[in-house]
């Protein structure tokens, strides 16, 4: 049973002082009967776990396919012509970015056609959100591109022509047997294009099991160490290599694509070396593109309210483009490099490539956590906004299927996008309805359209997926306000964000998962440690550093620690309690055993000296308070270097005579002080409810004691 002293206890008082003072009572907590059985906790979970009903059955199905439970109940004029308005204009918006994005992610335009075909379809089906657009994301399809090159350069695909023509001869002389060269042609019979794409299906296939994996195994919780300003400082400085693997299109340049650490400054490099190889055409295309994308932009968003939907400028540009190509045939007079032959309808479904499972399989773990992070972040943010609720492992399962499943299409990795699902929820989403309705949009484009963006010039992609960059950028113009809220979420968004750019994208996150940590351990190594002071008229204590006009009780001295107490700021708690005191027990303890030694040496010589006096007058000096109060609310927890270190405070500070309370400790602080043996047996009533009663209690047992002397 937890005890706390209410006030004070008194035993004897004199007559008469029953008018002065009253009695105070303990206050009697019974704490709850905790079950530790372990083995009836995993009976009971497996009973749970085991049994099968029909009405269990039907529940797991509805849980794990979302769309039977909402779809039954579609309320078709209510809600119909708002999915279809938001399915038509999303899809509108994403032809021309999955278009954009697949250079990012290194594959042929078809392929992100494909992407945002299946995403769309299985999120339907499996998606709790009303509102998120699942499809292609810059960042993901920049971290899929970079492993892409990486294995495409390493199966020899960036070998020059001339090795290139030897490797594709037909092997009739091939009776001798070069091992490496023989490698690398078996890996050629399938083309750059083939090899990529296999690449980039095996990656997303790979992230999308482990996002599974996440989601059956309950383990979301790895994405609460991705905070808000360590994701936003991530996709900045992923917008930094974008724009930087888009610069050469803009230039017209052709030159190798960097990777690995230093790649943004690699590529910078290279693009100075080539400068003079600028295409000028492919550069007055960018520049016309940029004049008319960027200010349709920001009139969309600053008339958003206004209107009904926004411009499809894009789509407009890319049409107006493919026809001044076209017929100005700038890829033969010019030589601006284009979009290519773009086929309709759909390529047989392929496996993964298993052999390849083991080159990309740690490249899988950034992207799986950044795709269910980002798209969990963005249901919870969205239903939360229109009042409903979203299930994150579901969201994790149907994120791991928009990845698993089309990896056998020929697609890539997708996840949830924030500027996509800002148009989709403006413009009257109500359900995912709209995501069928966007599927049917790209369908068209796959079996109709494609082909006629054959003359598509490729520096308007890159012109259209660096102005999409715009708002993360802007981040930029928000770093004062920033720092004004908090310092050192500031810093993390500047040293994620600078990782993420100059050393590579997925080093830039590690980078910034350890520094946040760091500066959570930081923050707790050396916390705020205030001497509190007494609220007149109240029984509040606050910290005497941050408010005026606070009263302090004679010979007490309140002390806060705000933060947990265990083996990093130990030494910090004692350091911080002594300076703020201004006593050092310990101190005290040696600089009284000193002068009594100094005493008995005194007295050998001259036994009534006044050096014996002086010295008997520094022994008994007063410290300026007898009892110590530390507020212990601001402490979660207590490790046993913890306890060791209250214990010893304690010990040296009753050895000069001062005493130590403790006032307001949560269960868990009680229980580790219990458990730790802090408590003498019949001293746990020194364990105080509030900081008011500590005190109370100190005064109390100071007059008692200044009574009993006085007889």
């Amino acid at each position: 049973m937890a005890e706390f002293n209410n006030s004070r206890s008194v035993t004897e008082m004199p007559e008469g002082d029953d008018a002065k003072r009253s009695f105070h009572h303990r206050m009697f907590l019974e704490p709850q009967e905790k079950k530790r059985s372990m083995k009836a906790l995993v009976v009971k979970q497996a009973k749970k776990t085991c049994s099968c009903t029909p009405a269990k059955v039907k529940d797991y199905v509805f849980s794990f396919f979302p769309v039977l439970q909402w779809l039954p109940k579609y309320k078709l004029r209510e809600y119909l012509l708002g999915d279809i308005m938001s399915g038509v204009i999303v899809g509108v918006l994403l032809v021309p970015q999955s278009i954009a994005y697949s250079l990012l992610a290194g594959q042929e335009p078809i392929y992100g056609l494909y992407t945002s075909f299946f995403a769309s379809i299985i999120y339907f089906i499996f998606g709790t959100s009303r509102h998120i657009s699942v499809g292609i994301f810059g960042v993901i399809c920049l971290m899929v591109g970079q492993v892409v090159d990486r294995e495409v350069q390493r199966a020899g695909y960036d070998l020059e022509p001339a090795v290139l023509s030897v490797l594709a001869e037909p092997a009739a002389h091939a009776n001798a047997t070069v091992s490496p060269l023989n490698q690398t042609s078996q890996k050629l019979l399938c083309d750059k294009s083939c090899y990529a794409i296999t690449v980039g299906a095996t990656m997303t296939f790979i992230a999308g099991i482990y996002q599974v994996a996440m989601g059956f195994f309950q383990v979301g919780f790895v994405s609460v160490y991705l905070s808000d300003s360590l994701l936003s400082g991530f996709v900045t400085g992923a917008s930094f290599t974008i724009l930087t693997s888009q610069a050469k299109y803009l230039l017209g340049l052709d030159i190798p694509r960097s990777s690995g650490i230093g790649s943004l400054i690699a590529t910078w490099i290279n693009i100075f070396r080539n400068i003079h190889k600028t295409n000028i055409c492919d550069l007055i295309t960018s520049f016309l593109c940029f004049l008319v994308l960027i200010p349709t932009k920001e009139l969309n968003e600053r008339f958003k309210s206004r209107l009904k939907a926004p411009i499809p400028v894009e789509l407009v540009v890319i049409v107006a483009a493919t026809l001044a190509s076209h017929f100005g045939k700038l890829r033969e007079t010019y030589g601006s490099s284009v979009a290519g032959h773009i086929p309709t309808g759909f390529l047989p479904p392929h496996p993964p490539d298993w052999n390849l499972i083991p080159n990309v399989a740690l490249d899988a773990i950034p992207i799986a956590i950044i795709g269910f992070a980002i798209t969990v972040s963005l249901s919870e943010m969205f239903a939360k906004k229109h009042g409903y609720s979203v299930k994150a492992n579901q969201e994790m399962y149907a994120i791991g299927f928009c990845n698993i499943i089309p990896s056998f299409f020929h697609c890539f990795t997708t996840s949830a996008a924030l500027a996509k699902t800002l148009v989709k929820e403006s413009t009257g989403c109500r359900t995912q309805m709209s995501g069928m309705v966007t599927s049917l949009v790209i369908l068209l484009v796959l079996l109709v359209i494609a082909p006629l963006f054959y003359s598509l010039q490729k520096c308007v992609l890159a012109v259209i997926t660096i102005v999409n960059l715009r708002g993360a950028l802007r981040k930029f113009k928000d770093l004062p306000k920033m720092w004004h809220l908090s310092r050192v979420d500031t810093v993390i968004w500047l040293v994620t964000m600078a990782a993420s750019a100059l050393i590579s994208t997925e080093i830039g996150l590690l980078v910034g998962v350890c520094f946040s940590m760091l500066c959570v351990i930081f923050r707790t190594q050396r916390p705020e440690a205030p001497l509190l002071g007494w609220v007149a008229e109240s029984e509040t204590y606050e910290s005497l550093s941050a408010y005026k006009n606070l009263q302090t009780k004679p010979g007490i001295v309140v002390f806060r620690f705000e933060a947990p107490l265990y083996y990093i700021n130990k030494e910090c708690f004692k350091s911080t309690l002594y300076k703020q005191t201004g006593v050092n027990p310990v101190w005290v303890k040696t600089a009284k055993k000193k002068a009594a030694k100094r005493m008995l040496r005194e007295k050998e010589v001259d036994s009534g000296g006044n050096q014996t006096s002086i010295s008997l007058d520094f022994v008994s000096e007063p410290l300026g308070f007898h009892t110590i109060v530390i507020d212990c609310c601001a402490m979660q927890f207590l490790d046993t270097a913890g306890i060791r270190t209250l214990k010893e405070v304690c010990k040296d500070y009753r050895e000069i005579d001062v005493q130590v309370l403790l006032a307001q400790c949560n269960p868990s602080v009680r229980s580790s002080l219990i458990r730790g043996e802090f408590f003498k047996e019949g001293e746990d009533h020194l364990l105080f409810h509030s900081v008011h009663q500590a005190v109370d209690f100190a005064l109390g047992a100071q007059e008692d004691s200044g009574t009993s002397a006085s007889k």
